[in-house]
């Protein structure tokens, strides 16, 4: 049975492909189109898993997609009428869409997949997030929460979950949102919303959160349950293309940050102090559902499950024994999400829970692949040199350049999914050279100053250089660093790092080439990220990669197991 999953129209668009119930392809469209975020319909992310399967539209069972339409519409007209006469440019913006396309998904459906004749089936949002969050996890019963910014009403949900059954019993409803709560201060503080959530949570740890209190006071009133109530008076997201208003800047002392601008302490200062209520507001949350459901496992999904500092305090301090958060808790992972709701809860099949190597492997390399005979075809098709190297002295030459601070771009196998990535499109680098992390931003990745990266460390280590007595497979914890001594280039300012930890059984050639790293410096650790450049997606095929790697300042380039050095460039 082939079960498609569809998300877009709002932002990282993607689908996906399961044959009886296990994910065979997953991709977001940006992958594709190379637009940054792409919120389209995902034309090329559809045709490609059918591609990668051998299949044609009339072979899929059923397609689902990841919310209601209607449901999300009537909530926009309810809000415009509620506001009025205020957000009638936005409304002019924003009902055209509608009318024109987002509310016509099931046609662009059928007209995309000709040949289709199987039923379309359309979850709520929320349920899509908690079915992602709860079928990649090892548990066969879990409490869930799921926290974004808006679905079709609700703003966060929570209920349980047992073998193929999810019930989400509770929620916060719009306008209340702890999502558009922290996606305001994203916007405050210079960065855009639904992209640049992340870099507030870096940015946090160069302040102090001197406005906590008066958050509290003013902003939201959040109750001991975690529920939450904004007070709208400083907020413009219902009515405006901004998320902030006046009364907002007037609290602060200053005006939005523009993107282009300084950051100054006061900003520091705010982000910090966002970050806090943020955590505590979860921490609340967490403990109310502990308490209303009795269960020691938690299931978090949604767009806020991104925020890995929140994430380890809700694992440190929180009240459950195990915490599972999947690869791409977002909108992007819902396409994976509504695909295992239709596929065990709407069609009643009996899950099966995968042995945990084979289970987190198969969350995350389900994307593109290029083998070594098409990247040796692009190779010399545009007349560029490389060395071919077998799989051990690719390992040992590769840990070598890192070791002497060569810093190489590393092309292999499946494409990730989510937004990290976990080792097979990551530019890499040695973390025990504290200035590497300013070279990696101003020369590389072309992007501010304050962005951290993330370490990769083989899973046996992690105890020993993390205050963590876990895994974190996909990048979504931020933990203290107990050597920073050590590792500086992958240590943020407040001691802490965003680990994924790395074992053979899930990618056993990035393992073995962090463990020849270790064998050569002592460290069994490897800055670890992406391979693009600011603004643009991860690169997808050997092209991209090449033409990435030529125009940076990257030393070299492994594609499968050929070795492009700085000699190549100018052939190119």
């Amino acid at each position: 049975m082939y079960t498609l999953g569809i998300s877009c129209y709002y932002h990282d668009s993607a689908a996906s492909l399961l044959k009886d119930g296990k994910v065979l392809a997953a991709v977001e469209e940006e992958r594709f189109s190379r637009k940054k975020f792409d919120d389209g319909f995902p034309k090329m992310a559809i045709d490609w898993c059918l591609k990668e399967a051998g299949i044609s539209p009339e072979n899929i069972d059923s397609v689902a997609f990841y919310d209601k339409p209607v449901l999300k519409f009537e909530r926009l007209l309810d809000n415009y009428i509620a506001v009025a006469p205020r957000g009638l440019y936005s409304f002019l913006n924003v009902i055209p869409m509608w009318l024109h396309k987002r509310l016509w998904v099931k046609d662009e459906i059928s007209k995309h997949l000709k040949g289709f004749n199987g039923v379309i089936i359309f979850p709520e949002h929320h349920v899509s997030h908690a079915a992602h969050t709860f079928f990649t996890s090892p548990f066969d019963e879990a409490a869930i929460l799921t926290i974004d910014g808006v679905g079709e009403w609700s703003t966060a949900s929570f209920g349980t979950a047992n073998n193929s059954t999810i019930k989400l019993t509770n929620d916060i409803r719009w306008p209340h949102s702890v999502g558009l709560f922290y996606s305001a201060f994203t916007y405050f503080l210079g960065f855009k919303v639904n992209e640049g959530e992340y870099k507030l949570m870096g940015l946090s740890a160069y302040g102090k959160p001197n406005y906590y209190d008066l958050i509290m006071k003013n902003l939201v009133d959040v109750k001991n349950d975690g529920s939450v109530h904004l007070n709208m008076k400083y907020f413009s997201f219902t009515y405006d293309k901004v998320m902030t208003n006046k009364n907002f800047s007037d609290l602060f002392g200053v005006p939005p940050r523009k993107e282009d601008s300084n950051a100054e302490q006061i900003h520091y200062d705010i982000a910090a102090s966002a970050q806090l209520v943020l955590e505590d507001i979860l921490l609340k949350m967490v403990n109310h559902v502990h308490e209303k459901t009795g269960m020691k496992n938690l299931c978090f999904g949604g767009g806020v499950a991104l925020n890995g500092v929140a994430n380890h305090r809700i694992l440190k301090d929180g009240p459950f024994e195990n915490l599972h958060i999947p690869p791409s808790p977002g909108d992007g992972g819902s396409a994976i999400g509504c695909a295992q709701y239709l596929y065990y809860c709407h069609k009643k099949n009996k899950r099966t829970i995968e042995q945990n190597s084979e289970r987190v492997r198969n969350n995350i390399y389900v994307g593109p692949s290029f083998s070594d005979d098409e990247i040796k075809s692009f190779l010399e098709e545009n007349n560029i040199d490389y060395e071919y190297l077998e799989r051990e002295q690719l390992l040992q030459t590769t840990a070598k350049l890192i070791s002497e601070q060569n810093i190489v771009g590393w092309y292999q196998g499946k494409m990730e999914w989510g937004p990290r990535a976990l080792g097979n499109r990551s530019i890499l680098a040695d973390p025990r050279d504290g200035k590497m992390k300013n070279v990696l931003n101003e020369k590389i990745k072309h992007r501010e100053a304050f962005r951290p990266f993330a370490p990769s460390i083989i899973e046996e280590y992690v105890s020993e250089y993390f205050d963590i007595d876990i895994t974190s497979p996909y990048m979504l914890l931020v933990v203290p660093v107990k050597k920073p001594e050590k590792i500086p280039a992958v240590t943020h300012v407040d001691g802490t790092g965003r680990l994924q930890s790395v074992s053979k059984n899930i990618n056993p050639l990035y393992y073995d080439l962090i463990n020849e790293f270790y064998k050569i410096t002592g460290v069994p650790v490897i800055v670890n990220t992406s391979m693009n450049v600011m603004g643009e997606p991860i690169v997808t095929s050997p092209e991209e990669a090449f033409k990435m790697w030529a125009r940076t300042e990257m030393d070299n380039l492994v594609m499968g197991n050929y070795l492009i050095s700085e000699n190549s460039i100018d052939e190119f």
